[in-house]
């Protein structure tokens, strides 16, 4: 075979060597992808399952407002094209009637009265006793019989409030949660002074988590410095001493703190052995307990970014500001401080995020005036089973949360933090 031969047999093959080893490098590509998709899968189910689907659920129940829709739907019907200036016609009032008496019989008239007495504080007695009233027979005029029962039934403002409690969704859970409402003109207002204790709660949550946070800074900056210059020894031994209190469930740790503070514990002993009072003080069920045992168990989470940031500072730095004149003050204020601001702002935020969301350390060291946000959104749940308000206070409770996080992002560069 010619040399011309060879080559045009060579020619087709080596033509479609450049396309098959696109097509193969893509096909790696494609493995490579699908690899990485399936090694994060798990951990992406897992964000879906234990926070996106509980946030949404919280969302919605929040704005939920079904109740009187599914109890009384023939009244919500009868409402929906009225004007609200003057009585609704008889068709209305026999709606009233007839939705009463089924729900009497299927036991479901208390979801609707629930809601609507959160709306007007008497509306669930009225019902009860007007569904427990109503005639086997129709009367000639329900609005009558009706007004026999109760003169509220012919005044407007009650097919107001049924007629505001029409809509499948509203804002009143998420208002009541800041002590607010919708009064009848549907503007805001403030709820009774005697209804007022939400406001009173988010300042009391936020005081103490600012005060528990500050305190841990005072105490953990220095904690901190000590691990990170101690030598590699006594510094391990160090940071295990703080990691050491992670190994006990956080109910335990707080009974401790109730044995140690109570009147007879081990505190008002030696304050007493020592002089340092003269009588047993009160230590526990209130603020000053909160305080110390919220401390305690908090205090490692500031801790630890701490130190990993302070072991990064070099020695040389802080000797370098006092070769150059700078006293000890002055090398502190203004060399080691600001390289370690980003350690306090991660440390205090972890610390602030943390004590804002606590439960059970205040419900058993506090006393009646120290119960933070927490406190009732459990009583709504556990309780009262008022899922609606328990949701909005979440909700609200996670987008204070995310405004925590903004500022302190904004204020020490948390996003341009590298530790290690």
């Amino acid at each position: 075979m010619t040399g011309a031969a060879q080559m045009a047999t060579r020619l087709p093959a080596e033509a479609g060597e450049p396309l098959r080893l696109r097509r193969a490098l893509r096909r790696a590509q494609r493995a490579r992808v699908l690899m990485g998709l399936a090694l994060i899968a798990p951990l992406f189910l897992w964000i879906v399952v234990n926070f996106a689907v509980p946030v949404a659920i919280l969302l919605f129940k929040s704005v939920d407002d079904r109740e009187v829709i599914l109890v009384l739907p023939r009244v919500v019907k009868a409402v929906a094209a009225w004007d609200g200036n003057e009585l609704p016609p008889e068709t209305a009032f026999a709606a009233l009637a007839q939705d009463l008496r089924e729900a009497h019989d299927a036991r479901t008239l208390h979801i609707a009265a629930k809601r609507l007495n959160n709306e007007r504080p008497g509306f669930q007695a009225l019902l009860n006793r007007t569904a427990r009233a109503l005639p086997a027979d129709a009367p000639a005029s329900w609005k009558e019989q009706l007004r026999t029962f109760d003169e509220r039934w012919v005044a407007i403002d009650t097919w107001r409030v049924l007629a505001r409690t029409a809509s499948p969704w509203t804002p009143v859970h998420l208002l009541s949660a800041l002590d607010l409402k919708l009064d009848d003109n549907a503007e805001l207002a403030r709820v009774a002074p005697d209804r007022r204790v939400f406001l009173t709660a988010w300042g009391r949550t936020f005081w103490i988590a600012g005060v528990v946070t500050l305190v841990c800074v005072v105490l953990g900056f220095p904690l901190a410095h000590l691990i990170a210059t101690a030598p590699p020894r006594l510094g391990n031994v160090l940071l295990v001493l703080v990691l050491l209190p992670f190994w006990m469930s956080l109910l335990v740790r707080t009974s401790a703190w109730l044995v140690l503070l109570q009147t007879e514990g081990v505190v008002n002993d030696v304050g007493i052995n020592l002089r340092l009072w003269s009588e047993r003080i009160q230590l526990i069920h209130n603020r000053t307990g909160l305080y110390v045992t919220m401390t305690h168990i908090l205090l490692p989470y500031i801790v630890l970014p701490l130190q990993a940031i302070m072991k990064r500072i070099p020695d040389s730095y802080w000797r370098a500001a006092l070769s150059l004149g700078a006293n000890p003050l002055t090398a502190l204020a203004r060399v080691y401080l600001p390289l370690t601001l980003q350690g306090v702002g991660s440390g205090a935020l972890l610390v602030f995020i943390l004590a804002i969301g606590y439960y059970v350390t205040p419900a058993l060291v506090g006393g009646p005036n120290d119960q933070m946000i927490s406190y009732y959104i459990a009583f709504f749940t556990n309780v009262t089973l008022n899922w609606q308000s328990a949701s909005a206070l979440s909700v609200w409770l996670l987008l204070l949360t995310f405004a925590v996080f903004a500022i302190f992002k904004s204020v020490f560069g948390l996003d341009r933090m590298k530790i290690g």
